[in-house]
C-alpha cells in the first residue's frame, strides 16, 4: 500500500499519512515529488498539505487513512534547496514542519487555489468559433469586432484588444459562448544592466576587490561600517556583479519604512526587473511578486524578515542590511531569526552572503573572530564628511522643558539659524507614559496587562503599547473623582507641541509609528526632508534605521538614561548600538556634525565608554564580560514560555516540564526557573518561563529536542498554550 506522508500546518510537531486520491495510478503516484501541494480533509475542514514523500506503508491502520481531495501541483513550485531550508529551520527551531512550508508560499496558493504563472495574456478562436460564421455577431459590433481580429491574426494580445477598445467584459463573454479561450504565453526575461558606480575611497576599493575576488560558492561575509562610510554602494557594486553574472540578488532590510528609499536608489542603479516584499502589501501584489523571483524575471528582491524564504530561480547573492537589528527575529508564531537563516540558505544555496552594519551584532562578531565569517572593516565616511562630535549634556540640577535643556534649545535654535537640520531622539511615543490622579495617586493601567496606559492626548485616547488596548481619555480619576489628572512623564507628542510653540517659523516633523500611517508618509517625509530646508526632526528608532539624512547637522538624545539601566543582558549591546546609529545621523555632509546626549548620569560607565570608545570596541569588551559570564553568543539560550488565563496553572505546566526532564539533560545546562516573566501578565494571559542556558549550539539543540518532546506528552489544561525559543532576543 502506497501513502502520501504529509506536512499539515497545525501544532503536532509530526508528518500525516494518508491515501492517494481516488483514481491516481500507480505510476502518477509515484512520479510526485516532496514539495507539491495537496488538498486534504483535515478534521472537519479542507487544507492544504505539503508533500514530503510517498511511503510504502504505514503505521496507521488502513482503514483509518482518509484519502487526499486532490494533488494541486504535478510538480512542486519550488526546488529541492529552498525545501531542505525549511526542513533545516523547522528542526533547528523545533517548529511544525507544515507550518514553516507554508511561509514559503503567498496566500492564495496556502489557500489552495490554482498556480497561475506570469506571462502575457493571449486569446485565440476555439475550434467552436472558428467555425462561426463572419456576420453570426453582427448585433455585438465589439463581440464582432475581437472575433475578426483573432481570425486574422490567429493569436491576439490582451493589450492589442484593449487598444483597440474592445474591453475584459466582451472578451469574457464570448468565452464564456466557447468561442475564445485564453492562453499564458511565457514572459521573455529581459537582461539587466547597472549603471556607472560611484567613485570609491582607498577601503572602499580593498572591500570590494576582497569581496569580487572571494572563491565562487559559499562564504559569509561581514561588513563592519561606521554610518555614513558608503556600505551601500559596496552593496550596489556587488549586485552589479551578481547581474552581470545572470544570477539573482535577495537584499534584506530591517523595516518597511525604508523599503521606498533603497527601492529609489536601486532603480536610479540598475535597469532591472526589480520585485518587493513585505506586510504592507496587496496580496496580489504579493503573488506577482513571489512569482516573479520564483520564475527568474525578477532580477533583484528587496524584503523585510519573510523575504528570506522567497524561492528563487537562480540565486546568486544575499545581502542582510543593518544584520543586528532586532527586526530581522520574529517574536511570535514560527520564531526564526532571518540573518541566521540567511547565512543557512547561502550555504545551500552555494553563493555568498554579506551581513552589513555599522553596529554588529555580537554572535556576527564572535563568528568573525573565530575564523568563520571574513570579516571586512570601513573605519571612514565615504568623501569628505567627518565623524561627528560627541558630548554628553549633564541636566542635573537644569530646568526642563518637554524634556530639553535651556542649552540644548540654543543649540537648536543656532542649528536653524545656520540652514541646517537638527534631529531630536526620544524612544517612547505618545503624549506622556502615564495618567496619575493628583490627589489620591490612582494610575491609568491596562486591564489586560502590567502596563500602564500611554497618554495619547491629540486622539484623546490611552493606548496599552504591548497589547493594543484603547480606551477614552477619562474627565475624572476613576478612583476619588477627581478632576486634578496629570500627564506624567514625557513623550514625542507632548515634546512636538513644544517644539512648536518655540521654533514657529520652522517645520517640525514628529517620526513615529502613530504619526507615519500613510503608505506613503515615510517616503514622501523623506522627499521632504531631503530638500535641505532647515526644520526639526522629532522622532523614535524609526528614525535610527538606515535613512540618509544629509541635511541633519545636530543630533541630540532627549532621554539617554532610558536607556542605562535594562535587566536584559543584551541592554548594554542595545544601547550601544541605538546610541551609535542615532549619532551617526549627523554630518553626513561636509560639515561636521556634533551629537548632544541629555543625562543625569554623566559619569556612568556605558556613557563614558560612547564617549571615548568606538562601537568595534565596545563590543569587543562586552564580548569579553560574555565569555565569562558564558551568555550568548559564546553560550546559548533556550527559553520555554507558556501563556494560560490562570498564573499557577503555566507555571505547574513548566515545573512539571523540569522534574521530568532535569535527570536526560545534557551535561553543562543550567536550568532557570520556572518564572514569571518581566511583564506577567501581557493581553490577559500570564506568561511563565523556564530558561536554559548551554555551553555550546549542540548541547542546547539536544536540550531543546528533548524539552519538546516531553511538552508534547503533558497534560495541559484548557487555555494553556506553550511555545520554545531559539536564540531569543528579548527575555521578556
Amino acid at each position: 500500500m502506497s501513502v502520501l506522508r504529509l506536512a499539515i500546518p497545525s501544532p503536532p510537531r509530526r508528518a500525516f499519512d494518508y491515501l492517494p486520491p481516488v483514481g491516481m495510478s500507480e505510476a502518477q503516484l509515484h512520479g510526485l515529488q516532496p514539495g507539491s501541494r495537496v488538498r486534504v480533509p483535515f478534521g472537519r475542514r479542507e487544507v492544504t498539505g505539503y508533500l514530503l514523500g510517498v511511503k510504502s506503508g504505514s503505521n496507521v491502520p488502513q482503514t483509518s487513512l482518509k484519502a487526499a481531495l486532490a494533488i494541486l501541483d504535478p510538480t512542486p513550485l519550488v526546488n529541492p534547496r529552498l525545501l531542505q531550508l525549511c526542513y533545516w529551520a523547522a528542526d533547528y527551531y523545533h517548529h511544525p514542519l507544515g507550518e514553516v512550508l507554508s511561509v514559503i508560499f503567498p496566500k492564495r496558493l496556502r489557500e489552495g487555489k490554482a498556480h497561475q504563472p506570469l506571462g502575457i495574456t493571449q486569446w485565440q478562436l476555439t475550434t467552436h468559433g472558428l467555425g462561426l460564421a463572419p456576420d453570426a455577431l453582427s448585433r455585438s459590433p465589439r463581440q464582432a469586432q475581437a472575433l475578426a481580429m483573432l481570425r486574422k491574426q490567429g493569436v491576439v494580445a490582451n493589450a492589442q484588444l484593449k487598444d483597440q477598445r474592445i474591453s475584459q467584459a466582451v472578451l469574457r463573454t464570448l468565452r464564456n459562448k466557447g468561442l475564445i479561450e485564453e492562453i499564458m504565453a511565457p514572459r521573455q526575461a529581459q537582461p539587466a544592466s547597472s549603471g556607472q558606480g560611484l567613485s570609491l575611497n582607498p577601503e572602499q576599493a580593498v572591500v570590494i576587490h576582497e569581496l569580487l575576488k572571494a572563491p565562487a560558492g559559499f562564504i559569509c561575509h561581514l561588513l563592519e561600517g561606521v554610518t555614513g562610510s558608503g556600505k551601500t554602494e559596496i552593496y550596489l557594486q556587488l549586485i552589479a556583479d551578481c547581474l552581470h553574472r545572470g544570477k539573482q540578488a535577495l537584499v534584506l532590510i530591517p523595516e518597511i519604512g525604508l523599503t521606498p528609499q533603497t527601492l529609489n536608489r536601486f532603480e536610479q542603479r540598475f535597469c532591472a526587473n526589480i520585485a518587493v516584499f513585505h506586510s504592507g502589501l496587496g496580496d496580489a501584489q504579493r503573488y506577482r511578486a513571489w512569482e516573479a523571483a520564483r520564475d527568474g524575471s525578477a532580477h533583484i528582491i528587496i524584503g523585510t524578515r519573510s523575504a528570506i524564504f522567497t524561492p528563487l530561480r537562480n540565486p546568486g547573492l544575499i545581502i542582510v542590511d543593518e544584520e543586528h537589528d532586532g527586526s530581522y527575529k520574529q517574536q511570535d508564531g514560527f520564531r526564526y531569526n532571518a540573518r541566521d537563516v540567511a547565512v543557512k540558505r547561502a550555504q545551500l544555496e552555494a553563493c555568498p552572503v554579506l551581513l552589513g552594519s555599522a553596529t554588529p551584532s555580537l554572535e556576527s562578531i564572535h563568528n568573525a573572530l573565530a575564523g568563520r565569517y571574513r570579516h571586512h572593516q570601513l573605519t571612514q565616511r565615504a568623501g569628505s564628511s567627518r565623524m561627528p562630535t560627541i558630548k554628553a549634556l549633564d541636566v542635573r540640577r537644569q530646568a526642563l522643558q518637554a524634556g530639553l535643556s535651556a542649552e540644548l534649545l540654543a543649540t537648536v535654535k543656532d542649528t536653524l539659524e545656520s540652514g541646517q537640520q537638527a534631529l531630536l531622539f526620544l524612544n517612547r511615543r505618545g503624549y506622556a507614559p502615564t495618567l496619575q490622579c493628583h490627589d489620591c495617586g490612582w494610575i491609568a493601567e491596562c486591564e489586560a496587562c502590567d502596563a500602564r496606559l500611554t497618554v495619547h492626548r491629540r486622539l484623546r485616547r490611552l493606548r496599552c503599547h504591548h497589547c493594543g488596548a484603547s480606551r477614552g481619555l477619562p474627565r475624572q480619576c476613576l478612583h476619588c473623582h477627581s478632576n486634578n489628572l496629570l500627564a506624567a512623564g514625557l513623550g514625542t507628542e507632548q515634546t512636538e507641541e513644544f517644539l512648536r510653540e518655540q521654533f514657529s517659523q520652522w517645520p517640525v516633523f514628529r517620526v513615529d509609528s502613530d504619526s507615519m500611517q500613510g503608505k506613503n508618509a515615510m517616503r514622501d517625509l523623506v522627499a521632504e526632508i531631503n530638500k535641505g530646508e532647515p526644520c526639526i526632526l522629532l522622532g523614535t528608532q524609526m528614525l535610527t534605521k538606515g535613512h540618509h539624512f544629509p541635511g541633519v547637522n545636530l543630533v541630540a538624545v532627549i532621554d539617554t538614561d532610558a536607556m542605562l539601566f535594562s535587566a536584559d543582558f543584551r541592554g548594554e549591546e542595545r544601547m550601544a548600538q541605538l546610541l551609535t546609529q542615532v549619532a551617526g545621523r549627523a554630518g553626513r555632509a561636509d560639515l561636521p556634525g556634533s551629537v548632544i546626549l541629555q543625562t543625569h548620569y554623566p559619569d556612568h560607565p556605558l556613557l563614558q565608554a560612547m564617549l571615548n570608545s568606538s562601537y568595534a570596541q565596545q563590543a569587543r569588551e562586552q564580548l569579553s564580560r560574555r565569555q565569562v559570564t558564558g551568555m550568548p553568543p559564546v553560550g546559548q539560550l533556550v527559553i520555554l514560555r507558556t501563556d494560560c488565563p490562570d498564573a499557577q496553572c503555566g507555571e505547574l505546566f513548566l515545573q512539571g516540564l523540569r522534574d521530568q526532564t532535569a535527570a536526560g539533560l545534557p551535561a553543562g545546562v543550567t536550568m532557570i526557573g520556572p518564572l514569571p516573566s518581566p511583564m506577567q501578565r501581557r493581553a490577559g494571559k500570564f506568561r511563565s518561563q523556564l530558561l536554559l542556558t548551554t555551553p555550546n549550539r549542540r548541547t542546547a539543540q539536544a536540550a531543546a529536542s528533548l524539552l519538546v518532546a516531553v511538552a508534547e506528552t503533558l497534560p495541559a489544561r484548557r487555555g494553556l498554550k506553550w511555545s520554545i525559543d531559539i536564540d531569543p532576543q528579548d527575555v521578556y
